[in-house]
């Protein structure tokens, strides 16, 4: 089965994971067709098993081989292709699309994290929850935010990484590629 494999906050901060290395882990692994999208921990693989094993097989490989731990998130290349089909942004998706973010958490998020994050959003910035996915649109850009890691986290109630709407459709065209 196809999935897409995320790993949060690497090559940021002093945490160095080469995508080559994190490749030649994935195949130690057993994976197959193993491929990174830029360097920020994307995955695109092949693979049996269901993605919480996937994910903490990936997690333990990482701290064992690195040094440092990271979470790691796994979703089906079906759950992928929903996401790729659009957010509840449209017009960002089409003009912005490098302030569209979509955010996934390793449980399912709390149906209330939407509203705590935006009690704590500046600048006009929207969160969403549509199936799994929290969609954040920053206008005035996520690096000037004060919706930081720890808030998502504690809004979802496990670790969130983000991907911007280009990385979403680029790692859907990998999928299907």
């Amino acid at each position: 089965m196809r999935y897409v494999a995320l790993l949060r906050a690497v090559n940021v901060g002093g945490c160095k994971l080469p995508m080559a290395e994190l490749r030649e882990v994935c195949a130690e692994l057993g994976w197959e067709k193993v491929e990174t999208y830029i360097q920020s921990g994307n995955v695109v693989f092949e693979a049996t098993g269901k993605p919480e094993a996937l994910e903490t097989a990936l997690e333990k490989a990482v701290a064992k081989r690195f040094g440092f731990e990271r979470p790691v998130i796994v979703r089906s290349a079906k759950q992928w292709t929903d996401y790729a089909e659009g957010s509840p942004f449209p017009e960002a998706e089409r003009d912005e699309p490098n302030r569209l973010m979509l955010g996934l958490s390793k449980l399912p998020p709390n149906a209330d994290a939407p509203k705590l994050l935006e009690a704590k959003a500046a600048a006009g910035e929207q969160v969403r929850l549509k199936g799994d996915v929290l969609w954040i649109h920053y206008p005035a850009g996520a690096g000037t935010s004060k919706l930081t890691p720890a808030l998502f986290d504690k809004a979802a109630g496990s670790p969130v990484t983000q991907r911007n709407w280009r990385t979403v459709l680029k790692l859907q065209e990998m999928l299907q590629a």
